[in-house]
């Protein structure tokens, strides 16, 4: 077979026409790409026809594929089969196939395209026959098409015309997609690059790209001062680092560091939003944080013209002068400024003048020289309540002359438009897809497709579009960008923050080659009133990034001469301590650092180093004997002051006595020599052991003696005994159960609490105690909750009475977990407290409006007892009958009045009902049981089972007119009439409704009453069909929230 191909021939025009705008000869954005280079590499190109004529076509018993056509880099091939048919084997059909990169081994790669297949006809083009697809290709679906294209017989009748010499010609025009997961320079075919997409950006990365092309907009960000910006909270900052990117970057640019600036949490990088919002956000915000600069003023005088909105009646001319940043489509012009006749019952109210005929319209002063335009894009539709989206063909054209819609036109600028950018919007109202085509230089030669820069075809916008015109002549508008205008110091920050992030971006990198030492010395031992000799929590290192496979021979990090200082690796042992250990310098100095740690990372050292003051005089540490000597921490107690003292570490040799390290001991505490010491070692946390015997040597009187074992010691004094914690062991015992408890006000949410240090043995009015101190309270006027093990916030109530201790209310809690317990303050003693019961209901106040509120009635009471309990916490009317009832209420209609004798035990919550409490109106208290009744009224619209609102009980009279009902809902809802001439009334029984005719309907008590033999059945309701003006909450209010730039 022969293959041929074009791109668009004048003698072989493809049936869907390229666009000059859109597929235009594309020239890089630094000029060095000219048209003839770009001819050169045909490959990158939107579209194509490709031509493949199969020979000997009466023979063809398998597919056959074409040679390759290059079209956005990717290999296309027309594939061509005969079909058979077993059930019909008299039957045979041509398979015609578009294969797309069929011959690649990636998974990764798709490609959306669309085209027209088309077998030719010889004696008479318009007789081809053709068919269209439109598919998404990608390794599993790497062909698309048809099977049955045409009848075999067809396609072979000389006399159709489809096949001469035995040749059959077939052709397939195609358009697509930039593709994904497949290499696209963007740069190099199109001179730009396209924006991330952080999760859903779209709409931003849009109005970006049209931002950015904005050229005098982009200037001017350029020339914003930002040199003592926040980098992080600076939107000028942020948003001149994105197009300086856009303007030199060669890869895709993120947008993280822009939305950052806004105040954005990750979430709300996947909410969408509308385009239009974050146009006037965006804007408003740049236009502030212009004022004082160089720049003021850009945006009004881009983007803001003038119009004059006006009602002209006979008497009387009302003017208001607005301005505008958007206004509506082009097409739509005409009617938006076509004169609205107000006349009959749509009259202007002119005031002293009365009802008057008028005209209402708009008229154009100015119009400003970049122009956007939005489509309105939702209608309401009242069948299903809801809006929605509209997207019928729109099409605009490339040049846009506005002069007679002008109050006033200048004939030396007239207002005439270029078509600069369209934003367009698939989807519908609450969600969809953003991608904008732009035209950069407003000369038809080149356009830009985001979120993919890539040359597009031109289409008319089959979806929502938003175009942007720019005034004729271009000038300052549409003036090119180079180096030039962008400030030096913001080139050289921007270049300084690539920098930098190029150097942490290779150390993490690099990391895994590396471990963190972390280097301990004595000065974070001074004050530590704990285990060891610090708080691991607390302490803080000086930390050191060194390679793992280094040695310490070659190791030059701390800055100490070898005899100055000594290296001792903090050891964990067995018993849960965690204490220096001996380090042999010249048996370990040729020891990779990781090894020397066991793999430990980061490895913690102690560092021992001669006094800067000593070291200063050439003083160098003393020698250690591995084998003889061993190192000892020393801590004194004071009893008085229920506090440790670090006295330094000593080396002794392990055979010396306990008795000559006593006057070591009385110096380093500044006691008097002789002073009589008790000494205790520290062996671990709650084992705190007394040495009894100071003649005896080190190795005897030290249980398992090693390396940074510690001495604590302390006066021998009568006085101790009047301490609470008299010695030592008291003290380590006391700080063994010690606690440091969050307690959180679980009435104020998210509350900080304050902390407060227990002890594990403390019982409940113990804590109690301690927490009222802080709190300036009585302990019986608290009342504590448990922490939830699964997430945090409050759990169940404690008892006051509870016997455990506060070890046994922490017990869930893990090792390092902050210790957190809730309270409440009570304004009754928690005894009494905790005799009642909590009952959440709704108060109905004298306003008709709903509160919610929380009542503690007797857990034994009834419902004359919660009732006792709401006229205490709310406010009563001051002419009210001052008696209260408990409505149930279930999906807004009432189900039932609870007697004031029924027990509160009766009464349990459920999620699908309310109660209510409000206070009975005057003229329902006494009731005349023979002619009147009370009756509950709901809410709905169309469907009974739609109610909503507030419900209420309305007492009826035997016999009365039903307008006299009418008058008393409207009197009682304060309802303006003409919106009460829309309510229709029906009697709801059983899920049925039967509409009252209200001129000629009497009220009759027995329709209101439950029938015969359904007694289990609710009683009838009174329905009011209405519309619902409260606000819905939509399905999708999540993805809905109002853009803002917090910054």
């Amino acid at each position: 077979p022969s293959y041929h191909h074009n791109t668009g021939d004048t003698d072989d025009p493809p049936r869907i026409p390229a666009n000059p705008v859109i597929n235009g000869n594309v020239a890089m954005a630094d000029g060095h790409n000219t048209e003839e280079d770009m001819e050169d590499d045909t490959s990158w190109r939107s579209e194509a026809t490709c031509r493949f004529v199969v020979e000997r076509f009466s023979r063809l018993s398998e597919s056959v594929l074409s040679p390759s056509c290059f079209v956005r880099n990717l290999p296309w091939k027309i594939m061509v089969m005969p079909r058979f048919y077993p059930d019909r084997p008299h039957q045979k059909s041509v398979g015609f196939f578009l294969q797309c990169n069929a011959d690649s081994d990636s998974t990764s790669w798709s490609c959306h395209a669309q085209a027209m297949l088309k077998i030719i006809n010889y004696k008479d083009d318009e007789k081809s026959f053709s068919r269209r697809i439109s598919h998404l290709f990608f390794h599993k679906e790497n062909d698309w098409g048809f099977s049955n294209f045409m009848s075999w017989s067809d396609v072979t009748d000389p006399e159709r015309g489809f096949v001469e010499d035995d040749k059959v010609s077939f052709e397939v025009y195609v358009q697509a997609d930039a593709p994904h997961g497949v290499a696209w320079d963007s740069k190099k075919h199109t001179g730009y690059v396209g924006l991330k997409n952080q999760g859903a950006t779209c709409y931003m990365n849009s109005l970006l790209q049209t931002l950015f092309f904005t050229n005098q907009l982009r200037r001017a960000v350029y020339m914003m001062p930002t040199e003592g910006d926040d980098s992080s909270k600076s939107v000028p900052l942020a948003l001149q680092r994105v197009f300086y990117e856009l303007q030199h970057s060669d890869k895709p640019v993120g947008t993280k560091k822009l939305t950052k600036s806004f105040g954005w949490e990750t979430l709300d990088s996947f909410m969408q939003h509308d385009v239009q919002e974050l146009c006037r956000v965006l804007l408003d915000n740049v236009e502030n944080k212009m004022k004082g600069t160089c720049v003021e003023g850009t945006i009004p005088k881009l983007f803001r013209g003038k119009m004059v909105s006006y009602i002209q009646c006979n008497c009387v001319v009302s003017l208001s002068l607005q301005s505008y940043i958007q206004c509506n489509f082009f097409e739509s012009f005409k009617d938006y400024v076509a004169v609205e006749q107000l006349e009959g019952d749509n009259k202007y109210d002119a005031g002293e003048h009365g009802l008057q005929e008028a005209e209402k319209g708009v008229k154009f002063l100015t119009f400003p020289p970049i122009l956007h335009l939005q489509l309105m894009r939702f209608m309401y539709d009242p069948q299903t309540d809801q809006n929605i989206k509209i997207n019928d063909r729109f099409e605009f054209p490339e040049q846009l002359p506005l002069d007679e819609f002008l109050q006033k036109t200048d004939s030396k600028d007239p207002a005439n438009y270029i078509l600069h950018a369209v934003l367009v919007h698939s989807g519908d109202n609450h969600g969809g897809h953003y991608v904008v085509y732009l035209n950069p230089k407003g000369d038809g030669k080149v356009s830009v497709k985001e979120p993919i820069v890539s040359p597009p075809t031109h289409q008319s916008a089959k979806c929502t579009s938003n175009p942007v015109f720019t005034r004729l002549p271009p000038g300052e508008v549409l003036l090119a960008v180079n180096d030039v205008d962008i400030p030096q110091q913001l080139v050289e920050r921007l270049q300084e923050e690539k920098r930098v992030e190029a150097q942490k971006r290779k150390e993490r990198q690099e990391a895994h080659l590396y471990m963190q030492v972390q280097i301990v010395t004595e000065d974070q031992f001074c004050g530590h009133q704990g285990n060891d000799m610090y708080d691991e929590e607390k302490v803080k290192y000086t930390v050191f990034k060194v390679l793992k496979s280094s040695t310490l021979q070659e190791g030059t990090m701390l800055g100490f001469p070898q005899d100055q200082m000594r290296l001792w690796p903090m050891q964990a042992r067995s018993n849960g301590t965690k204490r220096p250990a001996m380090l042999d310098y010249e048996a370990d100095c040729s020891k990779s650092m990781i090894d020397l740690s066991d793999n430990e990372n980061p490895w913690t050292i102690f560092l021992e180093t001669v006094d800067p003051e000593m070291a200063a005089s050439g003083a160098t540490l003393p020698k250690f004997d591995k084998d003889h000597d061993v190192m000892l921490f020393l801590k004194m107690y004071d009893p008085k002051s229920r506090s440790l003292n670090y006295c330094g570490h000593i080396y002794t040799a392990i055979s010396c006595k306990i008795r000559d390290l006593l006057p070591v001991m009385c110096e380093r505490a500044g006691f008097q020599q002789e002073t009589s010491l008790i000494l205790y070692e520290e062996v671990k946390p709650n084992l705190t052991e007394r040495i009894q015997d100071y003649d005896v040597s080190l190795d005897k009187a030290l249980d398992e003696l090693m390396d940074g074992d510690i001495i604590v010691f302390q006066k021998d004094d009568p006085e101790n005994d009047s301490s609470e914690l008299p010695t030592a062991k008291d003290y380590f015992r006391d700080l063994y159960h010690r606690v440091d408890v969050i307690f959180c006000d679980k009435t104020i949410h998210n509350d900080p609490g304050f902390v407060v240090t227990l002890s594990n043995r403390m019982n409940y009015f113990q804590v109690a105690k301690t927490v009222a101190q802080r709190l300036n309270t009585d302990p019986m006027l608290l009342q504590f909750f448990k922490s939830q093990g699964y997430r945090d916030g409050p759990g169940n109530p404690l008892r006051h009475n509870y016997e455990g201790t506060l070890r046994d209310l922490l017990q869930f809690f893990k090792p390092r977990q902050p210790k957190k317990l809730y309270y409440q303050q009570l304004k009754m003693k928690i005894t009494d407290f905790e005799n009642r019961r909590s009952f959440k209901s709704i108060w109905l106040n004298s306003q008709y409006r709903e509160e919610e509120i929380t009542l503690y009635p007797d857990k034994h009471g009834c419902v004359r007892d919660l009732l006792e309990e709401c006229k205490k916490a709310v406010e009563l009317s001051d002419k009210g009958s001052e008696k209260l009832r408990l409505l149930e209420i279930v999906s807004y209609k009432i189900i039932g009045v609870h007697q004031e004798d029924e027990l509160l035990e009766c009464l349990s919550p459920a999620a699908s009902r309310t109660f209510r409490i409000e206070e009975l109106p005057l003229d329902q208290v006494d009731l005349d049981k023979d002619t009147e009744m009370l009756i509950p009224v709901a809410h709905f619209h169309k469907e009974v089972f739609g109610t909503f609102g507030i419900p209420f009980l309305l007492k009826i009279r035997q016999g009365e007119p039903f307008r006299d009902v009418m008058r008393r809902i409207q009197s009682m809802l304060e309802i303006q009439e003409k919106e009460f001439e829309k309510f229709k009334f029906a009697i709801v029984m059983m899920g049925r409704h039967q509409y009252i005719t209200e001129d000629e309907y009497e009220v009759n008590l027995k329709d209101f009453q439950p029938q015969p033999g359904n007694m289990s059945h609710p009683r009838p309701w009174l329905g009011l069909d209405h519309f619902n003006k409260a606000p819905k909450r939509g399905r999708y209010t999540y993805l809905e929230k109002a853009i803002k730039i917090h910054n």
